[in-house]
């Protein structure tokens, strides 16, 4: 794999779950102020249509509102980002699979880091669905944070309202 040169920005692998949250506070404690950020939303639009694509790849009801949803995750993700410390946009993307699309965007955005949260599958849940982010890490040549949530994990109990 092509090396890169370590100062591009950030790429927050963001789904608007807790733990994306939980990754992006952690990335804003552990990592300089300041920097560049991009926080990525990554849609399956072909996943989601239950039959053949629309005559001439006119996107669907469904495919627009996808992308729509993306986009507003994408910045919600990067105005938590902001809060954090980063100097973040945001950007939606369909990409089949996820970790593939994250992967690609890595190297096109030469990112320095690649910053995602674990939802924690084990067991029969990992081999059935996989690890978006265990693929990330796989296969990539760029550093990868995993961040795991571990109020989320154990149902909220150790936060205060």
């Amino acid at each position: 794999m092509a090396s890169h040169n370590g100062n591009g920005p950030v790429l927050f692998a963001y789904d608007g779950s807790e733990y994306s949250k939980a990754a992006i506070r952690e990335a804003g404690r552990q990592l300089r102020a300041g920097r560049s950020a991009i926080v990525l939303n990554v849609f399956e639009p072909e996943a989601s249509e239950p039959f053949a694509p629309s005559p001439m790849n006119a996107p669907t009801p469904l495919q627009e509102g996808l992308e729509l949803d993306a986009s507003r995750l994408a910045d919600e993700g990067a105005e938590l980002a902001r809060a954090s410390g980063f100097d973040a946009e945001p950007s939606a993307e369909p990409g089949q699979p996820v970790w593939r699309r994250i992967v690609d965007a890595a190297r096109e955005h030469d990112a320095s880091i690649v910053v995602m949260g674990s939802h924690g599958r084990t067991g029969l849940s990992l081999f059935l669905m996989g690890s978006i982010a265990a693929a990330t890490a796989r296969h990539t040549d760029r550093p990868v944070l995993i961040v795991h949530d571990r109020a989320s994990m154990k149902g909220n109990h150790d936060r205060t309202a």
